[in-house]
Formats: structure tokens, sequence, C-alpha cells
């Protein structure tokens, strides 16, 4: 059991994207015998949460979020490589593929998603923006994805997040993968209208429904 104090400082450290004093803390509590598994899924990720939680009150703007899912990476990365000899990487949660759909070039709102599924424990697979549907397809049968997310950020590209539910069925691959939609005019109507498995309304929201359908594995 991880000491409530670190779980304190980690929640900060996070809140503050303070990359120096992550890492010290980090490596304090290994230094002190913690269980890398039990640092990440008791203290850091748990502040990763925080920070998204915030994010979605209004509490903290885009830019201080992106730089505290930037020192959640390198804490992350520096967890791994502590233990990368002894008894291997961190358990991954499963294998997303996620992009923004073509016709469509906004993508900021992708790129948190992706750093708060990496820093939650997923391996992710990001193909940007602009994104044609059958690259999609392709790309998820290679890396062998688990979920495949689609983001839309306009109502004249949502009807691409429709063709791929139609293409995955036409292919013979819809029963293979799970897959959310989301993007600023996209509903939970729409999602169950084109047959998606879930609709994320924002990035942490995206974590949840991601570990939900993971769980439906």
């Amino acid at each position: 059991m991880i000491d409530q104090s670190i779980i304190d400082d980690a929640r900060q450290v996070l809140i503050q994207a303070d990359g120096e004093r992550v890492l010290t803390l980090a490596r304090d509590a290994l230094n002190r015998g913690a269980d890398p598994l039990e640092l990440m899924s008791q203290a850091f990720i748990p502040g990763i949460n925080a920070v998204g939680d915030l994010f979605g009150r209004g509490q903290l703007f885009l830019p201080e979020l992106i730089k505290s899912a930037n020192v959640m990476k390198a804490v992350t990365d520096f967890i791994n490589n502590s233990i990368g000899g002894k008894t291997g990487q961190l358990k991954r949660k499963g294998t997303i593929l996620i992009a923004t759909v073509k016709g469509d070039v906004h993508d900021i709102g992708k790129c948190i998603v992706v750093s708060l599924l990496q820093a939650n424990g997923f391996t992710v697979h990001d193909l940007g923006r602009d994104v044609d549907t059958d690259k999609i397809i392709a790309e998820a049968v290679r890396v062998e994805a688990d979920i495949i997310g689609t983001s839309a950020l306009l109502t004249t590209t949502m009807p691409r997040q429709k063709d791929l539910e139609e293409a995955l069925k036409s292919a013979g691959l819809r029963n293979r993968f799970k897959t959310i939609v989301g993007g600023a005019p996209v509903t939970p109507r729409w999602a169950a209208r084109i047959g998606a498995d879930a609709y994320a309304e924002d990035a942490q929201d995206g974590v949840i429904k991601a570990e939900q359908l993971m769980a439906q594995k």
C-alpha cells in the first residue's frame, strides 16, 4: 500500500505540471521500496485523472492540461525504464487506434485524449488528422487494436464515423473491434444511431469508456 503522503504529492505535482518534482517523487518512492505497479495505479494515475476532472470542470485550461499530460508521460517512462530489466514494463490495458476522420483537420482534443489514454496504461496509435476510413481499418488490423476511436469536429465530417461502422461490417470486422466516437458535434444519440459501441464526451470520459469496453472483451 502506497503511503497517503505520496498519493497526495503525486496529485499536486501533476496538477502543477512540475516535471522535476514528479521524477524526484517517483525516484524517492522506488528507492524506499514502493512497488512500481502500486505507485502508478494508486498515486500517479489517480493524480492525472484528477487533472482531467479539473479540466472538465473548467478549473484548468488546455495548456495546463497538456503540460500535465506530458509530465505524466515522463514519469510513466521513468518508472517503466527503472524496472525494465527486473520485472518488465507495466502491464498495458489494451491497444487503441485513434484518428480524426477524413476532411477534418482539428486534432487538439484528440491529442489530449491520446495523452490521457497513455497515462492510464493504454497503448495508443495516433494516426493524426484527415485520415481516410480505409487507412483507419488497415492500421487497426495491422496493430491488432482492441478499440478504434474517431473524432469529428464538424457536422460535415460526422458521416465519416458512420462510414467506418459500415465499412467494418462490410469487411466482416465489426465484431473484431470496439468503437468510440467523439468530437464537439457528436452526441450519444449519434453514436447509438450509427452503431458505435461508445460515445466519449471529453478526454476523461474517453478513458472511462475505453476501460469499460476493455472490461467487456
